[in-house]
């Protein structure tokens, strides 16, 4: 089983982490889907993604292609994984399902401090996700680096402990 991951971002913007967490599932060999809500949202990671430097280029492309299947980093605004993808990062509130943090390598969920439905939205989905029993951990920044500041699942109960 796989393990979702919560981003919340209270100084990074929303694509510097993006580009950041894409870069390290990528190095780990995972192919991504990245499901947002908002198709204008993930046009505008699309740019994003394209203006980064020449090192920093990350191949991708945005839903609806004729070689969706194909990207290594697919952004969408639909449900499904069209690319065939082990990791999926979730923006501006995208849903999870506790299958899919199950069947994936890694499941990332961003969400932005000043936007309330995203932080309303991450509350729902930590506490769907603790009800089934998936591991699940919190990453903040708001100490200047990330930190793991809180975890729930499997991984987070002491060896022997079932309950």
């Amino acid at each position: 089983m796989g393990e979702a991951a919560f981003y919340h971002l209270t100084r990074s913007p929303l694509e510097k982490a993006l580009r950041a967490l894409l870069a390290k599932a990528r190095g780990a060999g995972w192919r991504v889907v990245v499901r947002g809500v908002d198709p204008g949202l993930m046009e505008r990671l699309d740019r994003s993604l394209w203006m980064g430097r020449d090192e920093e280029f990350l191949a991708h492309g945005l839903a609806g292609g004729a070689h969706d299947a194909e990207q290594p980093i697919l952004l969408t605004a639909g449900d499904g994984i069209p690319n065939g993808a082990t990791c999926l990062m979730s923006v501006g509130g995208a849903q999870v399902t506790v299958e899919e943090v199950a069947s994936m390598e890694r499941v990332f969920l961003l969400f932005d401090d000043t936007d309330e439905s995203a932080i309303t939205s991450a509350r729902a989905q930590w506490k769907a996700l603790d009800d089934q029993g998936c591991t699940a951990k919190y990453w903040s920044e708001k100490s200047g680096s990330w930190t793991m500041e809180r975890q729930i699942g499997a991984a987070a109960q002491p060896e022997g402990d079932s309950g």
